[in-house]
């Protein structure tokens, strides 16, 4: 409660700023929320994955795009998890850091003494603008062509981090919903980044010091679920903005209130329950896939896997629903920019296009469901 009007006065900014003020992010990052699931032994929380959830749809009722930028820019230092002992030092040697990254398409890396040169452009590389570190993909090139494996013939991809001021952040960032997240494209060009802070893209098997607790396990699939959460503030918002309106508009060339009409009654109804049940879903399935890890000892099992994709879909596809029937009930208050509800509406619908739970990881999980091949990177881990 004490940064909400921080966040909430600086929405609109953002929104047309197209990324959170520095405000916003420095009231964050002093409450404390970027170290929710930093590891205990460095200075954090580590808390959870169903209590992060819980502070990112709070916030996200605020404004979606702080909490976008809160759970991403903590889920990508999860990966630090992936580096040597030096490499996590480095990383959180001036306290609990922030990093923003996107993890495709690869750029290319040249061996050099003591480290890469490092070459590359990503998109989505949301709160970019204010991280301290970014983190880029890339594979070894032999020549003019990617070095593969002998065993695979595929290229072996690797992730670097290096601190913010080494990138140059471009102004792509034009989208329908989420504007507020600066979510735009970062590039290096031949950029040395040292040996120790090279990480491997593939299932955690020796943690960074610090790491080794069951929240860095579940990575990435526990950013899976704190982006999903999202989803149910923006869709909780609506539905509320929706009540409150619903009780006092009488619609034009109607003497019937909307809070008397059967039809505004069912939609409202039907919403909540489509928001209700999304958040059930990923908190238990948050609980779940936490226990999993937590008695094996291990990384996530497949059942787990599949109910955290299946959630996160189904959150997403939920939730998007919840908001077109909240503005079929409030009629043309949902067209005006001054209301909530337009807004909802677009990041409810840009939400549900991100790629970890659009309509295609539902066939992601189906696949593991029938024993075939997994086609979806993010399960293999």
């Amino acid at each position: 409660e004490l940064i909400r009007p921080i966040i909430e006065t600086s929405a609109p900014k953002a929104e047309q700023d197209r990324q959170l003020s520095g405000e916003v992010h420095a009231a964050m990052r002093q409450a404390g929320l970027f170290a929710m699931m930093a590891p205990r032994a460095r200075g954090g929380y580590e808390l959870p994955p169903a209590e992060c959830m819980e502070v990112f749809e709070a916030v996200a009722r605020i404004d979606p795009a702080a909490a976008w930028n809160l759970e991403m820019n903590q889920a990508i230092a999860c990966y630090v998890a992936w580096l040597s002992d030096e490499g996590a030092d480095d990383i959180f040697r001036d306290g609990i850091p922030v990093i923003a990254g996107a993890l495709y398409p690869p750029g290319s890396g040249i061996r050099v003494e003591g480290g890469w040169r490092i070459t590359g452009r990503v998109p989505f590389g949301s709160g970019c603008h204010h991280a301290d570190w970014l983190a880029l993909p890339f594979v070894e090139m032999d020549g003019d062509k990617p070095r593969v494996d002998r065993e695979t013939g595929q290229p072996v991809p690797l992730g670097a981090f290096f601190p913010r001021a080494q990138a140059e952040i471009l102004d792509t960032w034009h989208t329908l919903g989420m504007r507020g997240t600066g979510s735009a494209d970062y590039a290096v060009s031949d950029v040395f980044v040292p040996d120790h802070l090279i990480a491997s893209v593939c299932p955690l098997s020796r943690p960074a010091p610090g790491f080794e607790g069951p929240l860095y396990r579940m990575w990435p699939l526990s950013s899976l679920l704190g982006e999903s959460i999202v989803s149910v503030g923006v869709a909780a918002t609506a539905v509320e903005a929706g009540v409150e309106l619903c009780r006092t508009k009488t619609p034009a060339y109607n003497a019937t209130p909307l809070r008397e009409q059967q039809l505004a009654q069912f939609q409202l109804g039907k919403a909540r329950s489509r928001v209700d049940a999304a958040r059930d879903t990923l908190l238990c399935a948050a609980g779940f896939s936490y226990d999993d890890v937590s008695r094996s000892g291990g990384l996530l099992s497949w059942p787990a896997k599949v109910r955290i994709q299946l959630a996160a879909c189904f959150a997403a596809e939920a939730c998007a629903e919840a908001v077109r029937l909240v503005n079929d009930a409030v009629g043309t208050s949902s067209i005006r920019v001054e209301n909530r509800f337009e807004r909802c509406f677009r990041d409810a619908h840009t939400l549900l296009q991100h790629s970890d739970k659009s309509s295609a990881r539902y066939a992601s999980a189906g696949r593991l469901m029938l024993g075939l091949e997994n086609d979806w990177v993010w399960l293999s881990f």
